[in-house]
């Protein structure tokens, strides 16, 4: 992978350039605990994308896949990681692009489409919704406090004992995640997303209880278009055939409202 300065930090991008004519640039930010390899490449993003003449600029994560990882929490200010997203466009002398988030990089392409709605021509957020309850998971414990855990087993979550095992088998950095999780944002209202000026599709399983309701999300920002996938989870939407598809008829001017 290739790498970029940031905020004092190193930090890793793939750019996939297809051959012959391009029809425009994506740039792709993962979500929490995974990477560029894993949520956008191994689950056949950058291939589909390829395929599809578009330019692919994938970024690592603060704290994640080849990028540095520090272990101090301030290290994961969420306005400094959605400004990591500028500097990449930056560095490759990108005005413009369309921009897609999954779950955290959802959150953070918000952010980011917020501060520069001139560098955004189209907006896809991914495994992010309104949930009922006002806690990310059922029990007492935090996700910083599941990545320091002594072991899997000692997490009573099943949700938090699903992130933890994932990000054991990626091989991942658990300090760094932890400090991760307690990085400092400003949070969200949807009175923020009246704002956002780009064309908007909002994706979430219907089984997600991670990210909640998309809809409501998508009533929120001005024109935004909005896609439940059925039967799936936070987990398995992200390779699911139906997102891709909902993806570029999005992006090719066919997605109707009327769509699941």
């Amino acid at each position: 992978m290739k790498r970029f300065q940031s905020g004092g930090l190193g930090l890793a991008f793939e750019d996939v350039v297809p051959e012959g004519p391009q029809d425009g640039v994506m740039i792709l930010v993962h979500g929490f605990a995974t990477s560029t390899e894993e949520n956008w490449r191994r689950l056949g993003w950058l291939a589909a994308l390829e395929r599809k003449g578009r330019r692919a600029v994938a970024l690592d994560l603060r704290g994640h896949g080849h990028s540095d990882k520090p272990h101090d929490a301030a290290a994961y200010d969420r306005d400094a990681m959605a400004d990591d997203i500028a500097a990449l466009m930056d560095h490759l002398e990108i005005g413009r692009a369309d921009v897609m988030g999954y779950s955290l990089g959802a959150h953070l392409c918000l952010a980011f489409a917020l501060a520069h709605p001139k560098r955004v021509n189209h907006l896809i957020l991914g495994g992010i919704g309104k949930r009922d309850d006002e806690t990310r998971f059922g029990g007492k414990m935090t996700m910083a406090e599941a990545m320091r855990a002594a072991s899997a087993e000692a997490i009573d979550d099943p949700t938090l004992k699903g992130f933890r095992r994932f990000a054991e088998a990626e091989g991942a950095d658990l300090a760094a995640l932890a400090a991760c999780s307690e990085g400092a944002g400003r949070p969200l209202a949807l009175a923020d997303f009246a704002r956002l000026a780009a064309p908007t599709l909002v994706v979430a399983g219907t089984l997600d209880k991670i990210a909640g309701d998309p809809q409501p999300v998508a009533d929120a920002i001005p024109g935004a278009k909005c896609v439940a996938l059925p039967g799936c989870d936070h987990f398995n939407a992200i390779p699911h055939a139906l997102y891709k598809a909902a993806v570029f008829d999005f992006l090719e001017g066919w997605l109707d409202e009327d769509l699941p």
